[in-house]
Parts: C-alpha cells; structure tokens; sequence
C-alpha cells in the first residue's frame, strides 16, 4: 500500500534559533525552549530517511517576516537556511510587507515555488505565481494548490498590495481540482493554504474534492488533525516551535487512513551542522547589538491571548507615555515569541515589533473610537469566516469595554468607559497608536508622526523604572 509524509512548517516569522515558547501544562503556563532551523533540518532528514523520500515539506508561509534578523534583511537573510530544507512549496502572507516587487525578488531567489491561486496583477490580470505545483513521490502523484492570505488586500498596509487584486481563492479551486484530476491525472489533491483554521474548514466544507488541506495563518497548535467533508486539516503553531506531521496510507487513489503527530522541536532533536553554521553566519554580525539588556519585567511578555495581551500592555504602554496620552492603539498580532520574566534585551524588543514603526498621534471622536473597535470585533469574531480578517482583537489602553462577543456586527460594544467616564459620540480624545492597522487612516484627524519610534518607546519606558509590571493600567474587557 502506498504511503506518503507530509510535513508542515507554519507562520515561523524568522524565528532560525531556539527561543522561549509557552506550554500549556496542566491547565498553567510554563516556559520551555523550542525551535531553530538547526535543528528542523534534522528531523526533515530524518523522516525523509525514514520513508524513503515519500515526503513533502510544505510552509504556508509568514516566514520571511517577525524578528530583526529576517526584516532587516527583507527575508533574504533566510533564503539559504530555507532553500537548503528542501521545501516543496510555500504560500505566503507577510512576506508582501516588502511590496509586490520586493516579494518577487525573494521568491527568485528560493529554489522552490510560491504558488497562489488568488492573487493577481493589475497590469495584465496574470497570476502572480502558479497556481500550483505537482510533484511525484511514493508513487503518487501529488498537486498541490497554493492559497495566500487574502487580507493583504483589505486589512494591511496599501503598499502591500500594490498593483496586486486578491480573492479568497474558494472561487477557483473547485476548477483546479477539476484540472488536476481530470487532466493531470494527480492522485491526490493537498491545498496549502494562508486563510486561517476557521476559513479552512469551511472551505472544505464547500468544496469536494480536497485529501489534505495544510492549514496556515491562525497559529493554531493542533494537537489532532479533523476531518471535514473527507479533507484532513492540520496546523502546527508558530515560530518554527512544532512541525506538524501526517502519515497518509493511500489504497486504490484514495486515503484509507491518516496518523498525525505535532512535533516539539526540542532539544532531543541535534543540531545539523551545516545548517547551524549558516544560522551563526547571518547572525553573527548582528549578536552583540541584540543582546544588550535594556530592562527588566517581573511578569512574562505574550501575544497568546485573543482579548488582550501582556506583550501589547507593555507596547502600549511605551507608545502612550512617549505621546502623553492616555489612550493608545496597536494592531492585534499574533507574532512574537514570548519573554520570560528577567531581563529585557534589544532583540526581544525587536521581536515585539520588528517594523519599528514612529509612535503616531490622532484626534479622534467618541464615535469613531466605537466604530472603529467594532469594525475590530467584527474582522475577529464575524459568523462567517470568510469575513474574519484581522488576528487578535485591536489592542488598546485606557478604555473600559463591556462586550457582548455573540451580538451581531456593530452592536457588541454595551458601554465604553474612557478614564471611568462613559464615551459619548462628540467627545474628543487625543491619541496614541503604531502602524496605519493600529488606527487607520479613515479615523481621526490633524495625524502626526513624532519624532520617537516604537522601539525607542520601549526603551525608555525600560530605563525609567527598575523593574516594568506589563500589565499595569491596562485596558479592560468584559464580557
């Protein structure tokens, strides 16, 4: 009976080295170390040995973009360490953080294909990649479809997407699968997809036809793959901390059964030399720098919470008192490995927010501090999936929200509370934010960019107390 292995590396935003990761133990947190190329270069060849090459090593993508290291460099730093896993394809997301153009010069450089199905340039209405990929192992033929994020198009930064039209990419798959069965006589069908674990399932709900559907974008950590309309969906985390593994027994075409495993990346797994030797070389000239220690927190920095984080309360919390406002903004991430409690070096702060943006302020209405956190809630919570766009909720300071999270669109605000004073529509507020996703431009008026940036920010707020408690003063969410 043929067999094939298909391996997942989601969302590792630069992360190449081991870095602390929070495990759920019992119900409580606790810090472990995980990760690093080094070291998922082994167990790529270890499973390649083992199943006699009837592999695949598929990354959904968010893998160019999070730390100094790989922003500093607009990914190409990465580009060796990646090209010599031997991925078989990738897809992507913030990798067009660099613009449209900037993200072809990377993939030029990689020695295997992004594939997209949904997106596509102004200019002429030609896909922006190929659309998928077939490759031959274990004796079966395989095509593998290529699905980006959509939300490059409607939720990020214009220069993202310029020049470039996205769509979700459920309106042309069922024609792909058509091809590659009926023409490309595949045996099986596996969908690599950026549009998050909800999007996916109800993406193979509409669509027949899918075996596998590699699943990026949410971070989910996928203890089990599921099943949905016979498509096995897994997804595998972030930050390079896990790789998900599925071992597929094909029977006559068809997937008799599937055994799924979520692989810690620790320190039972050895190093592979010549992949640690490039890892050391890209960092090398940045080690000394990024390792100065600028402070000290009592409590542990996090982004793994949907409401609100103790990483963000920290962000911003520096952004809020370089302005001197009492009301800051910043976009939900998901990205950016935890920090344990002790100190603070100038590489976790890079991490925090690797595009360093200026702290920024605006004048804004009651009004449109509502309506803009319930566009928020609307982009995180939506019934539908297709129309969840953003990551976590909006992160804020110095509001009070009472929610109710089941409420239809614009109506899950119940009060708004700013400095303990309900918000009325024609009040005026002064302020801070990062990044046009932290308050866009259609918000507020007389924007300003001060002359201080986010990291600064952060450094300052670092050096003006022994100790930092992150968590102090922040905004709070009731539901």
């Amino acid at each position: 009976m043929p067999s094939l292995t298909i391996l997942q590396l989601n969302d590792l935003h630069g992360y190449i080295v081991p870095h602390d990761e929070m495990i759920r133990d019992g119900g409580d947190w606790s810090f472990t170390r995980l990760g690093g190329l080094a070291r998922i270069a082994t167990l790529f060849e270890q499973v390649r040995g083992e199943t006699d090459g009837a592999m695949l090593a598929l990354d959904n993508g968010d893998t160019f973009h999070g730390t100094h290291i790989a922003v500093a460099s607009r990914g190409h730093a990465l580009v060796p360490m990646m090209n010599a896993l031997k991925m078989d394809a990738m897809t992507v997301h913030w990798e067009f953080a660099y613009t449209p153009k900037g993200l072809h010069e990377l993939a030029d450089r990689l020695n295997y294909p992004v594939l997209a199905i949904n997106c596509r340039r102004d200019a002429d209405d030609a896909l922006m990649f190929d659309p998928w990929r077939i490759v031959e192992r274990g004796g079966l033929r395989i095509g593998i479809i290529g699905i980006a994020s959509p939300i490059v198009g409607t939720a990020m930064p214009p220069s993202f997407s310029e020049g470039v039209t996205f769509t979700l990419g459920a309106e042309q798959l069922p024609a792909a699968i058509e091809h590659l069965r009926e023409a490309e006589k595949v045996d099986l069908i596996v969908v690599l997809s950026h549009l998050g674990f909800p999007q996916d399932i109800k993406l193979a709900r509409e669509t027949d036809g899918i075996d596998v559907i590699v699943s990026g974008h949410t971070h989910n950590r996928m203890e089990a793959a599921i099943v949905e309309n016979g498509a096995i969906i897994f997804q595998s985390g972030g930050h390079g901390s896990f790789v998900g593994r599925i071992d597929l027994d094909i029977d006559q075409g068809r997937i008799a059964g599937h055994r799924h495993r979520l692989v810690p990346i620790d320190d039972t797994l050895a190093e592979d030399v010549a992949m640690a030797a490039m890892v050391e070389e890209a960092l090398a000239p940045h080690r000394a720098a990024m390792s100065e220690t600028v402070g000290k927190i009592d409590a542990p920095l996090h982004r793994y919470a949907m409401l609100q984080a103790p990483m963000d309360d920290f962000l911003l919390r520096a952004i809020a008192e370089a302005a001197g406002t009492d009301i800051a903004f910043s976009n939900g991430w998901r990205y950016g490995a935890p920090v344990r409690p002790g100190p603070v070096t100038i590489d976790d702060l890079w991490n925090i927010i690797p595009v360093n943006p200026p702290v920024s302020t605006v004048e804004m209405s009651g009004a449109e501090i509502r309506d803009m956190i319930e566009d928020n809630l609307e982009r995180t919570f939506a019934a539908d999936p297709y129309e969840q766009m953003g990551g976590y909720v909006k992160r804020m300071r110095g509001l009070k929200l009472y929610l109710k999270v089941e409420n239809p669109k614009g109506r899950r605000i119940d009060r708004l509370f700013a400095g303990g004073i309900p918000v009325k529509d024609d009040d005026r507020f002064k302020v801070a934010f990062v990044t046009e996703q932290g308050v866009p431009k259609k918000y507020g008026r007389d924007r300003r960019k001060l002359d201080i940036d986010a990291i600064t920010a952060m450094r300052h707020l670092l050096a003006s107390r022994p100790v930092i408690t992150p968590s102090e003063a922040q905004t709070v969410f009731e539901i």
